[in-house]
């Protein structure tokens, strides 16, 4: 936490706030997409995106899962894509996994969360989708498998949100799907066929 601290003491010092860039950032955000990824610390998305401060809307949660639109109570996830669409007019979502997910691994291998009711009741939005893997049809699946189905939910998830839905019908709004390897740094693109594939940069 020391070092931490004391890069936060520095940061002034650091970077450079009198360039016009950060000058800008004082007048409002325009970001280009909103990245939906998961709280893992080894998932950093300014890192693998290479995006300056206002460039990318974050929304991080365990097992980046996109709640059902329209579920009971306050949900930041709902509020974050709402305003991400409504407010910000992103024209891009990205929905990123990733290799040795703790959150999808916990769900493909039946883990007890009963000492984690927070965990377990976050992580039962994405277990009826995941049934295709997880119902023991097949013999232990890959987790990279269990991942990249849950993006693929995930995605088709916000489709269900009316203001996605009203953008994506008129072209305003694209949609990306990404699952991206902690040890290697590769981003695998989900592609129309609905296979993930590394593309050349």
């Amino acid at each position: 936490m020391k070092a931490l601290l004391d890069r936060a003491r520095s940061f002034k010092r650091r970077v450079d706030f009198e360039s016009g860039e950060y000058r800008k950032l004082a007048e409002g955000q325009y970001p280009e997409a909103l990245f939906i990824t998961c709280s893992d610390s080894r998932v950093i998305p300014a890192l693998i995106t290479g995006a300056r401060p206002g460039e990318i809307f974050e929304l991080r949660n365990a097992g980046n899962i996109v709640p059902p639109h329209g579920q009971p109570g306050a949900s930041g996830e709902a509020a974050t894509i709402e305003y991400a669409l409504e407010v910000l007019g992103v024209q891009d979502i990205v929905v990123c996994g990733h290799s040795y997910c703790g959150a999808m691994g916990a769900l493909k291998s039946g883990d007890d969360l009963s000492a984690l009711p927070g965990v377990d009741a976050w992580l039962r939005l994405a277990r009826p989708g995941l049934t295709p893997l997880l119902d023991g049809t097949l013999n232990d699946p890959a987790l990279s498998d269990v991942v990249q189905l849950n993006i693929v939910n995930q995605l088709a998830t916000l489709r269900s949100y009316p203001a996605a839905r009203q953008r994506l019908d008129s072209g305003r709004l694209r949609l990306h799907g990404w699952y991206y390897e902690v040890d290697t740094g590769q981003v695998h693109e989900l592609d129309e066929d609905g296979l993930f594939r590394v593309h050349a940069g």
